[in-house]
């Protein structure tokens, strides 16, 4: 099981996952079918790979999005270098956001020399996170970069000319925006779901600022842009599939929303046939999964922010299940006073109790030493609501005697 959380990641998933990576396209149009199918251009990720059989359940939403990046620049690296030299893979992809955000000189670097894989490890966990600040991605729905298949578009552009600049991904970003604003302005059912977009990709871009009530942006029309610059088909099916998604409701795209999607498609030059199989994707994904994506699902902040913790708590137990089962099972006292409060309240002596041995048996699990830091026993009762779910026959025994 991989831990997108803990250092050595990156060589973990390749060494476990590497020989169903190694996935060969036939087109542009069979290598984003196979994109899109997993989530990753709705900003949604509900799959790695087709062809991998990996299981994000026990990953927080940050994970997931660290483990399909790293997946799909492989995949784009293999598919137009035609090569499956990971080594190589790695350094590349280094050296792409290197000059997409150039540093100074290292000097930790000269005295702790660090492997490339932990370097791009450093840099997948800089590049999935938002443009909010701490506090508000605690608070806010919007928990990693939603526009994540730019960096793929990028990278293709570096291997190709063995350079890039961030004039490519500014110039992506304004066509992203351009076209998101005009396909808003266009709908005719506008809904709370619009104004969650907005922010969806008001906190995605990187080096644009993205406002749909400015003058500019009030002011365009489909024929007054130009899309010249657009290189690859990659590009336009990917705009196509962010309008049809800018567009979608619980019913059907109306017939001026369908006659945009058409002549957009129509300047880009894109299949007629394309359109309408990315309107049906479209519903299709988002219909199955509109229950999970959050920029679908507003809630207040506060409960936002305890239920994104109790994910996380989940998940932690979930992946030290042994552990805590076989540090619980030494703790007789322990296993009565949880198993005792699946049925009734108990005292404030015996919640003490429960406390101060639940945060020694956090103490011999390293991944759970989060307890143990300040604040951290406010964790502790969603430890104690998970517990019992996760161990059913140790506290049926525990009943019994």
């Amino acid at each position: 099981m991989v831990n997108p959380s803990a250092n050595g990641w990156i060589d973990k998933f390749f060494s476990e996952n590497g020989v169903q990576l190694q996935t060969s396209f036939a087109s542009d149009m069979a290598f984003y079918l196979n994109v899109r199918q997993t989530g990753f251009i709705y900003g949604h990720v509900v799959e790695i790979s087709p062809s991998l059989s990996v299981d994000i359940s026990q990953l927080k939403a940050d994970e997931v999005s660290k483990v399909a990046l790293i997946t799909h620049l492989y995949s784009m690296y293999s598919y137009t270098c035609k090569s499956a030299d990971r080594s190589l893979f790695i350094a590349k992809t280094i050296a792409f956001y290197n000059e997409l955000n150039p540093k100074g000189f290292a000097i930790f670097d000269k005295i702790i020399p660090q492997s490339n894989s932990s370097k791009l490890e450093a840099i997948i966990r800089d590049r999935i996170q938002t443009n909010k600040d701490i506090i508000s991605k605690n608070f806010s729905h919007i928990v990693t970069n939603a526009l994540l298949f730019v960096d793929v578009l990028a990278f293709r552009e570096y291997l190709a000319h063995d350079t890039i600049s961030n004039k490519y991904i500014k110039n992506i970003e304004e066509i992203i925006l351009s076209v998101v604003t005009l396909t808003l302005k266009v709908k005719l059912k506008k809904s709370q779901h619009d104004d969650l977009l907005i922010k969806l990709f008001e906190s995605s871009v990187r080096y644009s600022k993205f406002s749909v009530d400015s003058e500019k942006s009030k002011n365009k029309v489909l024929d007054s842009l130009v899309f010249d610059s657009l290189k690859t088909d990659l590009e336009r099916y990917y705009l196509i599939d962010l309008g049809g998604l800018t567009l979608w409701n619980d019913e059907v795209v109306e017939k001026d929303e369908l006659y945009f999607l058409h002549k957009l498609a129509e300047k880009f030059d894109v299949p007629e046939a394309f359109v309408s199989e990315s309107v049906r994707a479209t519903h299709h994904f988002i219909s199955t999964y509109k229950e999970e994506i959050q920029y679908f699902n507003y809630s207040n902040p506060v409960k936002h922010f305890y239920d994104q913790t109790t994910t996380g708590v989940q998940v932690l137990i979930k992946r030290n299940k042994k552990r805590l089962t076989k540090e619980l099972s030494q703790s007789k006292e322990l296993m009565q006073l949880l198993a005792k409060s699946t049925n009734k309240d108990l005292s404030q002596e015996e919640k003490k109790k429960v406390k101060k041995q639940l945060l020694d048996v956090c103490k011999s699990i390293p991944s759970l030493t989060i307890f143990l830091l300040p604040g951290g026993g406010l964790l502790l009762p969603i430890l104690i609501k998970f517990i019992p779910q996760l161990l059913p026959s140790a506290f049926n025994e525990n009943l019994d005697e």
